[in-house]
């Protein structure tokens, strides 16, 4: 399969927007249906300044969608496919969890990139 390094830069993105663990929280909240930020909060269990924070990346990148009633705001996944993609995802890795858990290169990257986010 031919990819040039322009759709490649794309497609790691993608899945780097999908690496942030209070972002992977909020996605799978979203599984259940549709929520607001202080139910997004409840569930994930961080700050609505977080959960609003991580929401305006995966909105710009359109990985959710708002849709406004009343006063309130409510955030949904925006694509089916986002759903099969961490399905998917999530039985891969549940066969590979050692292997994954103690990869020493990934190990390195996060130490090299910084701190998870903190609550």
């Amino acid at each position: 399969m031919q990819i040039n390094d322009e759709q490649i830069e794309v497609y790691t993105k993608f899945f780097h927007g999908l690496s942030n663990p209070t972002r992977y929280k909020i996605i799978l909240s979203l599984i259940d249906g549709e929520k607001s930020v202080g139910e997004l909060a409840e569930d994930t269990d961080c700050s609505q300044s977080l959960i609003s924070m991580q929401l305006k990346c995966l909105k710009w990148c359109n990985f959710v969608k708002s849709s406004k009633e009343g006063k309130n705001i409510y955030y949904s996944i925006s694509d089916e496919r986002i759903i099969t993609l961490i399905k998917l995802g999530q039985s891969i890795a549940e066969g590979n969890t050692s292997n994954i858990c103690t990869c020493e290169i990934l190990k390195e990257e996060k130490n090299y990139n910084g701190r998870e986010d903190s609550k």
